[in-house]
């Protein structure tokens, strides 16, 4: 049988951690003062003045390296559970990773290929 009262000590963590989070913007919003100003809205430059206009656009090979690095970190994240539980999960398993490293490795290939891996 499901009986809520098995969690009152969830339920009371969840009230007074919202309440924490609410009456701290409360109190934000009360005590910050706000002031628009110039100096106020211009971009902050490590203390430098800014120069020039803050929109820049980057070259697509600069996102491509960072989509193909990201690819590569998630690779890490899914492989490395397996690896630490391959005796308990056996060959089929085995095959799922040897199929998802194999689909990478075609992905780095076609990037490769397609020089999004190169830096000049």
């Amino acid at each position: 049988m499901f009986l809520l009262y098995e969690y009152d000590i969830f339920w009371t963590f969840l009230i007074i951690s919202n309440a924490i989070l609410i009456l701290a913007f409360l109190i934000f919003g009360v005590l910050v003062p706000i002031r628009k100003g110039p100096k106020k809205l211009s971009s902050y430059e490590s203390g430098i003045e800014p120069m020039g206009d803050a929109w820049l656009q980057f070259q697509i090979r600069y996102y491509m390296f960072a989509l193909v690095f990201i690819v590569f970190d998630v690779e890490t994240v899914f492989l490395y559970p397996w690896a630490m539980s391959f005796n308990v999960l056996g060959v089929p398993v085995f095959i799922e990773a040897f199929i998802f490293v194999l689909i990478l490795i075609v992905g780095s290939f076609y990037a490769w290929r397609k020089g999004a891996l190169e830096w000049s």
